[in-house]
């Protein structure tokens, strides 16, 4: 994958808050219940989004956590680069110290146009259509099963 896995925990986590917008805050216990995800590791992982300034997160027995900004204004690739950073995008393909136009590795000419059609595709990507896709999957599934 494109991702880490605790960067796929974060865009499932971050995709559970935004289709159940109607609850403000949500602890990281039923995100991780739900989702089956690792409870421990997934609320370290959500202090991490809300110190990147993507969620808020509210202690104490009516806390948990919410969306900071509107899904529509936070992108995959924020997500993506607050887990795992970006450098898995712009660092040679093959692994050298130096690659650029002028000094390309064997991969370059090929990986910078599909690095940059991914980096795009990330950065349109918000929060809101993945909460839109998810909603039309688990319809979906539903009526596959009666």
């Amino acid at each position: 994958m494109l991702y880490s896995r605790p960067c796929e925990y974060a865009i499932r986590a971050l995709t559970h808050i935004t289709v159940n917008k109607d609850a403000h805050l949500i602890r990281a216990q039923e995100i991780a219940e739900i989702e089956k995800l690792p409870a421990p590791y997934l609320a370290k992982l959500l202090q991490q989004l809300a110190r990147a300034g993507l969620l808020v997160s509210v202690k104490g027995p009516k806390g948990g956590f919410g969306l900071a900004r509107s899904p529509n204004e936070i992108s995959l690739l924020e997500v993506v680069s607050a887990v795992d950073g970006e450098e898995g995008f712009t660092r040679c393909a093959v692994g050298l110290a130096e690659c650029s136009d002028s000094a390309p590795c064997p991969l370059h000419d090929t990986w910078k146009p599909l690095r940059t059609e991914i980096l795009d595709y990330m950065a349109g990507m918000s929060l809101a259509d993945l909460a839109e896709a998810m909603e039309r999957k688990i319809l979906l599934v539903g009526t596959d099963s009666e």
